[in-house]
């Protein structure tokens, strides 16, 4: 068994969720997402007892392009997050009803099968493939299903898909250029290439603009909030739960190894303009009036500090990184999750127009209150681990990084705690508001458990990327 085995059956789960019909969708598509993540499970078992579990198979003759997929530890925690998330996304989804629900949810399998591949692949034009297909699904979901004035909700989708796009098409001339070097687009080939000081600035910006565009980095980031507003939160949780986890996860593999001079002479500028992000997401999310929107812009800065953390080039800064990703995807979409609790019982996303809401349901006040602590990155939680840990490699290499950065954490706790009073605490809102259900219960219970247990306990995550990162570290420092 290798890693085909998880995207065959995402696809064929799509496939059959399709054909299943409306009513029985959204439980063929949770079986299918949990048996995804069993077949992970097993995978990482064989791959951490020196099993191979890659996959490598000539495709096209001419260009020479390969099926190879390659699962090493960083591939397999990207892809754990993934096979993870997805369950839990459409499970927390049984409390909405979606017209031409076997639609829906055949186009979330299928964008987890594209964004798995992402993770996996080992071949420029594979990946672009898997890159690519990624997009058409969530452009899908986030239009037919999305929220508000439909005119509105087009806007903002049609930019979200012309910008991804066209970012995307410069690391395609990227790839096609390397290829003419290479005459390969395989990883491994592409890593051995020895490019100019000029090639490597022309490479490097090219696959810049399509990761900035995706993760998103300021000033690329104006679609971000609107089409996390106007999806509906099952698409909003894809978005900011795994997807823009691609361009992070780019940078890593693809764009430092191959360019890494690059990346060494332009650290300070990429650095810079990735706290940037961090200190006007903050900025712009204690100005926000809208739940969802004050959540975009929050994520916006924790992934700015991810970024940030990609690009000092060090073991210290990729390690926090990928803890990171892994920590914000589960607590973004916890905190996306209880938006839409709020919004089932009030019908609203106002913070204004909430509140009263601790005196009539402790439990899930006690829930929200825990995610937005993991949020500010409150030590004991998984958010702490990665956060210190990038702040740490920021301060070797300049003691301003470390200190602007920080204030992810100082108007990270402030404007979080503000919305946690205005959305739970007083007696702003008079409806009555029904306890959470068993389904929303389960769903928040196991993000929390991941949460703190691995908050408290990161070892095994550490173990099975820090290999993978030093492979990585060798081939840019090379």
């Amino acid at each position: 068994m290798d890693v085909t085995t998880i995207l065959l059956l995402l696809l064929a789960g799509a496939l059959i969720t399709y054909f299943s019909g409306d009513k029985l969708a959204p439980k063929v598509a949770l079986v299918f997402s949990l048996g995804t993540l069993a077949v992970t499970l097993n995978l990482l078992a064989v791959f951490t007892q020196g099993g191979n579990v890659s996959f490598m198979s000539n495709w096209i003759d001419v260009p020479k392009v390969a099926l190879a997929f390659k699962a090493d530890g960083l591939s397999l925690a990207m892809v754990l997050l993934t096979t993870a998330l997805t369950p839990l996304i459409i499970f927390s989804s049984f409390g909405n009803k979606f017209n031409n629900s076997k639609n829906f949810y055949a186009l979330v399998l299928f964008m987890a099968f594209a964004m798995t591949g992402t993770f996996l692949a080992a071949d420029g034009l594979l990946y672009y493939i898997f890159w690519e297909l990624a997009l058409i699904p969530i452009y899908f979901i986030a239009l037919i299903w999305g929220n508000g004035d439909a005119e509105e909700r087009k806007k903002a989708v049609v930019k979200f898909f012309i910008y991804t796009l066209a970012g995307s098409l410069f690391m395609l001339i990227g790839f096609a250029y390397l290829y003419t070097k290479a005459n390969s687009f395989l990883l491994e080939d592409l890593y051995k290439l020895e490019l100019s000081a000029t090639e490597q600035f022309y490479i490097f910006f090219a696959f810049f603009l399509a990761y900035a565009i995706k993760i998103p980095i300021i000033p690329f980031h104006t679609w971000q909030a609107k089409v996390y507003q106007k999806a509906p939160t099952v698409g909003t949780m894809l978005l900011s739960g795994i997807m823009l986890k691609m361009g992070l996860y780019s940078i890593i593999r693809w764009q430092l190894p191959i360019a890494p001079q690059a990346a060494k002479t332009y650290m300070p500028v990429l650095i810079g303009l990735s706290i940037a992000g961090v200190i006007y997401g903050s900025i712009v999310a204690l100005r926000q009036k809208d739940l969802k929107k004050l959540l975009a812009y929050s994520s916006l800065s924790h992934v700015g500090l991810i970024a940030a953390g990609c690009y000092t080039l060090t073991l210290d800064g990729l390690s926090g990184a990928v803890l990171q990703m892994i920590a914000h995807g589960f607590v973004i979409v916890g905190l996306f999750f209880a938006a839409e609790i709020i919004y089932r019982r009030y019908e609203t996303r106002t913070i204004s127009e909430m509140g009263g809401i601790r005196a009539q349901t402790p439990r899930f006040t006690s829930m929200f209150m825990i995610l937005v602590l993991a949020s500010v990155a409150l030590p004991g939680t998984f958010n702490f681990v990665g956060e210190f840990t990038v702040l740490y490699s920021l301060a070797q290499i300049n003691i301003w990084f470390v200190i602007l950065g920080g204030t992810t954490i100082i108007l990270g706790g402030y404007y979080m705690l503000k919305m946690f009073q205005n959305t739970m605490l007083g007696e702003t809102n008079t409806k009555v508001f029904a306890d959470v259900t068993t389904n929303e219960a389960i769903t928040l219970i196991v993000i929390i458990g991941f949460l703190l247990f691995f908050g408290l306990y990161p070892k095994p995550i550490v173990e099975l990327v820090t290999p993978s990162l030093n492979e990585i570290l060798s081939n840019i420092n090379r």
